[in-house]
């Protein structure tokens, strides 16, 4: 008797280091693989209004199922490909195909457990059966010291726990060769953008980088970064930049779509300290991954906790308001303070924003504007490229202090900050073009702006800063 497997890729769309699919390949003869994308995701909303997924984040997973399919077809395969809800047409298919298996990577929050038992459940009703494989972190979970529900409080007291005593297990190499698709199913058209009614962004010259999704480019970023440029020699110094590509290693969408494993870029770390250098440059990427493994681990650990205004901590943030009239100038890049608006003019015009901009936009937001967290998170959700649940939310909770770790409180002095990380003002003059004849001492000195200056940004729609700035003057 034949076996056949489906696999549902979710977000591990690729075929190195895939765990569903190598282990779909050895205990069945037909291997079906599938892509099916959720009308919830990205044709619902958030609970403040945003698209669930918008047009940057969209465009790059389109790119990338259409990448994978293109990989299967080149082993002899294809990716079918459908829009609806998982549980639904995954089971439909299981029961027209009489399938042994579905296998699929297990995710940890709310909407994917959703799906994920919602079909489990369906699959039962005759008798076909769910594995779940792993494949979005660093680590597995077996592998660590203790059990998920007693992940650390503290990334500090995790890191110790791990970083020199859990082994990181090698990638699966990608597959060979597969099985071709049954004459059962069609392959099925990939959609377009305006079938989730989005719109095409429009690439904008001064982005960091012209991010395309899927497998083949994740890899391609991974060999510029570290083998052709080598650039991970020096991460930790550069890490903190603003401007072009090379400031950092810009991973994190391939990564959030699982167009690269973790593992890999682990395992390639190591063979760069073994042929290049080893620093601290190449341990802080390695630093890196571990804080996305702490963030999916205290997901699970917390659960829905993560998404709630009071957090983790179940600390009341009565002081914070749904005020939507400054949350609009904030997203918008309009609060008057440049360092905060260049950040988000570039969110809005790329989908992407550094680090160091992320932090001291949502420190802004919650500190200074006393805005909901809640609805920076979200409009995150709704923007970034890299958008990855427990990452977002889990950054968000550290800033507005209601985090596992009670000694957290992110607070920026953002003139401080602007400072150290745009001295020339060269980034904000970069996104505020309004600001390209204001001299380099007074870009980051709000308080020293004349009359005239002020003049021309009430003209170009620019409010005055949203905040006393003599807080912040030095």
């Amino acid at each position: 008797m034949k076996h056949s497997a489906i696999v549902w890729f979710r977000q591990d769309l690729r075929l190195h280091d895939n765990e569903a699919i190598t282990t779909a390949l050895r205990m069945a003869d037909e291997v079906v693989p599938v892509y099916v994308f959720d009308e919830r995701v990205f044709k619902g909303t958030t609970r403040f209004g945003f698209p669930k997924t918008g047009a940057f984040r969209a465009k790059f997973i389109l790119e990338s199922v259409a990448d994978l399919r293109q990989s299967l077809r080149e082993l002899g395969s294809d990716l079918i490909v459908r829009v609806g809800r998982p549980e639904v047409i995954l089971a439909e298919m299981a029961q027209q195909r009489k399938c042994s298996w579905v296998l699929c990577n297990r995710e940890r929050t709310q909407e994917e457990v959703f799906v994920q038992d919602a079909l489990e459940q369906k699959l039962w009703s005759f008798g076909v059966e769910l594995l779940y494989t792993r494949g979005k972190m660093l680590y597995h979970t077996q592998d660590l010291p203790v059990p998920v529900h007693h992940t650390p409080d503290t990334f500090t007291q995790y890191r110790k726990d791990n970083e020199n005593i859990t082994p990181v297990r090698p990638p699966l190499p990608a597959p060979t060769a597969l099985t071709t698709l049954p004459a059962l199913f069609e392959p099925g058209e990939i959609p377009t953008l305006s079938d989730f009614g989005l719109s095409e962004p429009i690439a904008d010259p001064r982005s960091v980088l012209p991010f395309k999704g899927g497998e083949r480019a994740g890899l391609q970023r991974l060999r510029y970064y570290f083998w052709e440029k080598d650039l991970l020699a020096e991460y930790k110094e550069t890490r903190n930049g603003l401007i072009g590509g090379d400031y950092s290693s810009k991973f994190s969408p391939w990564l959030a779509t699982g167009c690269l494993s973790p593992k890999l870029v682990y395992h390639e770390i190591k063979r760069y300290e073994r042929e290049r250098t080893s620093n601290d440059s190449t341990y802080w990427l390695f630093f890196e991954l571990l804080w996305r493994d702490y963030f999916r681990l205290v997901g699970k650990k917390f659960g829905n906790k993560i998404f709630l205004k009071s957090g983790p901590q179940n600390k009341p943030q009565r002081h914070l308001k749904n005020n939507t009239e400054l949350f609009k100038c904030w997203a918008e890049g309009k609060t008057g303070v440049p360092f905060i608006d260049a950040n988000m003019r570039e969110l809005n015009a790329t989908g992407f924003m550094s680090n160091r901009g992320r932090q001291n936009v949502a420190s802004f937001l919650v500190k200074d504007l006393k805005v909901n967290w809640q609805m920076g998170a979200e409009y995150f959700e709704s923007l970034l490229i890299d958008y990855d649940p427990c990452s977002n939310w889990g950054n968000w909770n550290y800033v507005a202090g209601v985090g596992s770790d009670p000694r957290e409180d992110r607070y920026f002095n953002i003139l401080t900050q602007a400072r150290n990380y745009d001295p020339r003002g060269a980034y904000v003059q970069l996104w505020l073009p309004e600001f390209a004849h204001v001299p380099i001492e007074k870009i980051h000195r709000p308080d020293l702006l004349c009359a005239a200056d002020r003049q021309e940004f009430k003209l170009n729609g620019y409010p005055k800063p949203m905040v006393r700035i003599e807080k912040w003057v030095s």
